[in-house]
């Protein structure tokens, strides 16, 4: 059964991620304060939080943030950090195609690291309804604009959320996602090579090429892979 989207499926995607989301208003929080700190109006403020809601290339950017803004080291750290992307859409690529091309691409445009994590074990499992990524996506965007509004209205909060553990919560979330569902060959080598090739570069190349080289190598696995027969949906 090709891929579907709807309401019911979104609900669901949106409950399922909902508690998780509970920990990004920390991070967005911790962002409206470090951007009202920088000079942004909360106004610019919540508008980079709503249009880009990418956290780690806004904190990137809010580095970068002053009277002469380097345009060109802006946009390539923006694309060093945000490059895994590209290896994250080839992976839901195959589940996403059945979809019509507005539904396809709205759906990418809320796509994060939980929300996609998730996504890609349902996509494993066998599921159909693409909820999962929509829903996710629209739970952990409200979850950071309350977050940043919080920063901008209070003008304090958690500068530092490593202290806490925070910083680690997304990561430890992706791991437990990528070894609980079932893992195949078709899996392991875009993930390996992925690895491989930003270890390699995290050793010789410049400061955050690692990043799109392991998500370009490991996209290029997965294109060069054999097709394989697409998981069986559920007949509802």
């Amino acid at each position: 059964m090709s891929a579907r989207l709807d309401w019911p499926g979104t609900l669901k995607g949106l409950k399922r991620m909902a508690p998780l989301s509970l920990f990004v208003i920390a991070f967005g929080l911790a962002f409206g304060v470090a951007a009202i700190q920088r000079g942004l109006s909360g106004l610019e403020t919540l508008l980079m939080s709503g249009l880009v809601f990418a956290g780690a290339s806004q904190f990137a950017a809010l580095e970068l943030w002053g009277p002469q803004i380097p345009l060109i080291a802006l946009i390539a750290s923006t694309f060093a950090i945000n490059a895994r992307h590209l290896l994250m859409g080839a992976a839901l690529y195959p589940w996403l195609r059945h979809l019509p091309v507005r539904q396809r691409y709205a759906s990418l445009a809320l796509m994060s690291d939980s929300n996609w994590a998730m996504a890609a074990a349902d996509y494993r499992r066998g599921e159909t309804n693409v909820g999962m990524l929509v829903g996710g996506g629209i739970a952990l965007w409200l979850s950071w604009m309350l977050g940043t509004l919080l920063g901008v209205v209070f003008g304090s909060g958690i500068s530092e959320p490593e202290r806490f553990g925070l910083d680690v919560i997304m990561g430890c979330f992706l791991l437990a996602m990528l070894v609980g569902g079932k893992l195949d060959f078709g899996v392991l080598v875009p993930w390996a090579a992925a690895a491989l090739a930003a270890l390699a570069a995290l050793a010789w190349l410049p400061e955050n090429s690692h990043v799109i080289v392991g998500a370009l190598a490991g996209g290029i696995a997965g294109l060069l892979m054999p097709p394989r027969n697409t998981p069986k949906g559920r007949s509802s």
